[in-house]
């Protein structure tokens, strides 16, 4: 059990590596606003989200694996009423069925200033309770906020098979002013 529970950590470890550059900030913001157009290619009626929200947190790269035991992770960033305020983590852990790996961009719309304060004191966590929607064309336009949050997601590339449960956390980190 612990050697699969390595090799989890050790995949979503080698998914999550973000090029290198000299501005690591310029590079996420870069794959943030490549990520964002993908999602409303995908699903236009998400014009409407990013309007509407009080703010959304964008993962452009979600690397996640798992063979028995998975996690994922991912360095996104954070925008209040369409400014960018800061940057956040997301970590996921799962238990269950589940084999492989694959990549996906995922963005959090927050309804209310309530739900982005949660976010932003990272007392946000998710759990079987709150799903992710699969960004496709038309899906945003049912969108029904829980708990103050909207989840969709985009398979980038990669294969996983799962039947598991698990949570995600997060951890803001502002911008310096």
């Amino acid at each position: 059990m612990r050697t699969q529970a390595l090799l989890a950590i050790l995949g979503v470890s080698l998914c999550g590596c973000a090029s290198l550059s000299s501005d690591p900030s310029a590079q996420l913001t870069r794959e943030t606003k490549a990520a964002i157009e993908l999602l409303k290619r995908a699903d236009p009626s998400l014009k409407k989200l990013f309007e509407g929200a009080e703010g959304y947190a964008v993962f452009p790269s979600v690397g996640k694996g798992g063979l028995i035991v998975g996690g994922a992770h991912d360095i996104g960033q954070v925008f209040e009423k369409g400014r960018l305020i800061g940057e956040a983590e997301l970590v996921q852990v799962t238990v269950g069925l589940q084999i492989g790996g694959q990549s996906y961009a995922e963005i959090i719309f927050f309804e209310t200033k309530d739900a982005l304060a949660r976010f932003k004191a990272s007392g946000l966590e998710f759990s079987a309770q709150v799903s992710a929607v699969a960004a496709a064309e038309g899906v945003a336009e049912n969108a029904k906020y829980e708990q103050g949050v909207a989840v969709f997601t985009l398979p980038k590339s990669g294969l996983m098979a799962e039947a598991s449960v698990g949570g995600q956390k997060f951890n803001y980190i502002p911008y310096s002013k």
